[in-house]
């Protein structure tokens, strides 16, 4: 199963996994993420995701908002990388766009807890898929981090493979022309 999330997107050659956290030191990259639209008008996937607290969503119900749904590990350093940049993104886009965080890391709550806990993320959500079935629904090898747009009816926009700038102008104009364009096809 681990190998089914070796593509994380680490900027180095050889994409090493391991079980512990990356400190944020290491995380320091180039953000190198590529947009991709082909999987446009694709489903939500039929998941089912807890959280720490034993809670549980069925990610294809839901729908009514539009979902960036990011899939993560602590041990991926692009992703830690790009965590508190979700956070700001999702306090910025509160009540436009519902902003979900699937932990990959299949120690589940007892890597995300301790690592949501240490950086004090106080936006984003602490969902869980240990078992990797949404990595598994996304073809098996999902690069990570993953980050993909549905609008509120929870049809795909577009995807971006690897890490990205979420900060950024262009990540703010990007979802604003995802979000328009499903407005405009009615969905």
């Amino acid at each position: 199963m681990a190998g089914a999330l070796a593509g994380c997107d680490t900027g180095a050659s050889d994409a090493a996994q391991g079980g512990e956290e990356v400190a944020a030191e290491t995380a320091a990259h180039e953000f190198t993420g590529i947009l991709e639209r082909s999987f446009a008008g694709d489903a939500l996937p039929d998941v089912t995701l807890t959280d720490p607290d034993g809670t549980t969503l069925k990610l294809a119900e839901a729908t009514g908002q539009p979902v960036l749904l990011n899939l993560w590990a602590t041990w991926c350093a692009p992703c830690v990388a790009e965590m508190p940049l979700l956070d700001d993104l999702a306090g910025d886009l509160a009540g436009q766009v519902r902003v979900l965080t699937v932990s990959e890391d299949m120690n589940g709550a007892e890597a995300v807890v301790p690592f949501f806990e240490r950086h004090g993320y106080r936006n984003l959500p602490r969902w869980m898929d240990p078992a990797n079935d949404l990595a598994f629904k996304f073809g098996g090898g999902a690069v990570l981090p993953l980050t993909v747009l549905y609008d509120a009816e929870g049809r795909e926009v577009w995807r971006m493979m690897g890490a990205y700038d979420w900060s950024s102008e262009d990540a703010r104009a990007l979802i604003a022309e995802g979000l328009a364009e499903s407005a405009a096809a009615g969905r």
